[in-house]
């Protein structure tokens, strides 16, 4: 292995050698507290270093870098206490995720890194978030974000690198190709020679480099990311390497032909360049054994505090609380003047509203900017807040979920628009798994809203008429809302915008155009989590919301002879229990009405509460009324047939009757 020290002194280059030798020492121990038993899991990157050490050397402090489980080297060349991350790795409450999550799966603002999630890819579209606020806030900065090389089979990867190269984020995607995915060697995970080709395709510089060698890391990180901050654009490097340990330790390397290991134990990023310090004199034997045996000092007294620290108690009221950031509703109530406008204009008049109030709001969705989006809800917000703010996407709804995310972690909030809530499945994972879980695992605020054009009624068939709120009104850590009246539609949606947190916001597509309202003008928010009693009765209480609500007007307006109170939820994450508990006792009667499907529906959650919570106060059992257990039809006909309206009047008389 051949080292070109350029211009570095004998001072830095010891330096480096420090840098590579306590990350090795560090996995050592671990493997030894392995056998021990006192740990009982480790991914080792023995071997790997180089790449860990040499990139984060080159990235400036304050820029981030997002890395892998087998980057130890980043933590410790960030200078996390090491005590701090040995309590991490034993699910301490002083690691970074209290006991909540396991080894590098973690973020830390103050060290400016953020931990990937177990699904690989995802952690990519996060960098160009990341990257795209420091583009938006003209700061000459780069984003570091790490994969192996079988994460490049996953379609998170294409997203994140087609984003990247269309909006020239600074983003440096670096592939650590160390031969196996697991057990699979690269020769059955793709096809093309380099990685570092795959560039091509996007349109951007590939290099590759030798892993192990870490000047050469470090020269070429250094170089790159010197030029991105001043021109931005995406770089990918691909950096050759070898694991020289399992996956991770109990799947074992029997796998790997000895010959593989021969051939890279030769290439051993430490020993190779701490043979070049000592012919250079910069080392002598006599100082490897003094450093090492600081190290090894430092590590065994930081290990053995990070033992005694405290174990996580239990405290179930404290794990709800920290599924979302922190965030006090305050009520402000409508001062502007109120016009009659349709549901779809409130929708506009509240993105509006937000982006003049929060000027670090992004909009993001396909056929947003100069088209308006599909419905033309966002038509004109070029003009008025500019291209860097509202944002063509290409067809790649985890990018830019993950790229919400991403801004958020950088100081910005997103509204990410579906075009069609049924499409939300092609960003589902970054959703319920990253979304979600972030503020739990790590205590950083996930700031990002999505909006989901949903619902049937307009003979679009079964890939654009799904009411899907059920996949996520059971995923702890995101909150639902479920507008039905263009007031409500613009009240809430300023909430959601405003709250920290994340927030699947649903809105109607027959409504759109159908339904108009007064709206007042200005800001003006209603606190998600509290529902709407809109009709007061005696004889049944029907729940419902979103399309569901006017169904059940229509239906109650035909038949004034029924007394009913009607509860428009308006949000379903949380859901406003005391409003339902007291109108049911009221009534003693409880019929739910939504336009999902039956089985597994939202309905089955609000009718166990009832019945768990109400029933002495009961006089019937609780009834669902819900969409036909099918995929939705097109045809106008058979559309009819399958939704929950056409046997609202069968279920109430049930109800009624019994």
């Amino acid at each position: 292995m051949t080292f070109d020290r350029k211009d570095k002194s004998d001072s830095a280059l010891l330096n480096f050698y420090k840098r590579l030798l306590y990350p090795r020492m560090v996995e050592e121990k671990m493997l030894i507290l392995l056998r021990q038993g006192r740990i009982g899991k480790w991914f080792s990157g023995i071997g790997q270093e180089a790449i860990a050490v040499g990139s984060t050397m080159a990235m400036e402090a304050q820029e981030y870098i997002l890395p892998m489980h087998r980057n130890l080297g980043v933590f410790t060349t960030r200078d996390i206490p090491l005590r701090k991350l040995m309590a991490q790795w034993q699910g301490k409450i002083t690691g970074f995720t209290k006991g909540r999550d396991r080894s590098f799966h973690f973020g830390t603002q103050d060290y400016k890194i953020i931990g990937m999630i177990s699904h690989l890819g995802p952690q990519m579209a996060l960098a160009d978030g990341i990257a795209l606020a420091d583009l938006i806030e003209h700061k000459e900065k780069a984003t570091l974000v790490f994969t192996g090389e079988g994460a490049t089979s996953e379609g998170d990867f294409h997203e994140a690198l087609n984003v990247a190269a269309v909006w020239n984020l600074p983003v440096i995607f670096l592939i650590e190709n160390n031969g196996y995915g697991l057990s699979t060697p690269i020769n059955e995970q793709f096809k093309c020679k380099n990685l570092a080709d795959k560039a091509i395709g996007y349109g951007i510089e590939g290099i590759q480099v030798d892993g192990n060698n870490i000047l050469e890391v470090y020269d070429t990180l250094n170089s790159i990311a010197t030029s991105i901050r001043k021109y931005p654009r995406p770089v990918l490097i691909e950096c050759l390497t070898f694991r020289m340990r399992g996956h991770e330790e109990a799947s074992g390397t029997k796998y790997i032909p000895q010959e593989l290991f021969d051939k890279w134990a030769a290439k051993d990023p430490l020993k190779n360049f701490e043979q070049y310090l000592l012919e250079q004199n910069i080392l002598t034997e006599r100082l490897v054994q003094e450093i090492s045996a600081s190290f090894k000092t430092d590590i065994d007294q930081e290990i053995e505090i990070a033992f005694r620290d405290q174990e996580p108690t239990v405290d179930i009221q404290t794990e709800l609380d920290d599924m979302f950031s922190p965030y006090l509703f305050e009520a402000t109530e409508p001062t502007g003047s109120p016009r009659e406008i349709r549901y779809l204009d409130a929708i506009t008049d509240g993105l509006r509203t937000g982006m003049t109030k929060h000027e670090n709001l992004v909009l993001m969705g396909q056929d947003i900017a100069e088209y308006g989006g599909a419905f033309k809800i966002t038509d004109g917000f070029v003009k008025e807040f500019g291209k860097a703010r509202v944002r063509n996407t290409p067809i790649c709804e985890s990018a830019i979920v993950g790229a919400g995310l991403g801004l958020s972690i950088n100081g910005y909030k997103a509204v990410v628009e579906m075009q069609f809530a049924d499409f939300v499945t092609c960003g589902f994972n970054q959703i319920v798994n990253n979304l979600a879980k972030t503020h739990y695992r790590w205590g950083e605020k996930a700031d990002v809203v999505v909006r989901m054009p949903t619902g049937a009624g307009t003979g679009a068939g079964p890939f654009h008429s799904q009411s899907n709120e059920a996949w996520f009104t059971k995923t702890p850590g995101l909150k639902v809302v479920y507008p039905a009246f263009p007031y409500d539609a613009k009240g809430l949606l300023l909430s959601a915008i405003d709250d920290p947190n994340p927030v699947m916001y649903f809105e109607h597509k027959y409504l759109y155009r159908s339904l108009s309202g007064n709206v007042p003008s200005g800001y003006y928010n209603i606190e998600i989590g509290k529902a709407s009693i809109l009709k007061h009765g005696t004889q049944l209480t029907i729940i419902t919301y979103g399309l569901g609500v006017h169904w059940a007007l229509s239906y109650l307006d035909e038949n004034p002879e029924i007394s009913a109170t009607l509860v428009d939820l308006r949000s379903l994450q949380p859901w406003d229990k005391e409003t339902v508990a007291t109108a049911v006792k009221t009534t003693g009667r409880a019929l739910i009405l939504h336009e999902d499907t039956l089985t597994c529906g939202f309905g089955a959650e609000l009718a166990a509460w009832i019945s768990e919570h109400c029933f002495k106060y009961l006089d019937a059992p609780v009834m669902r009324c819900a969409s036909a257990d099918t995929a939705i039809p097109m045809s106008k006909t058979l559309e009819d047939s399958f939704l929950a309206k056409s046997s609202l009047p069968d279920t109430v008389k049930r109800l009624l009757a019994y």
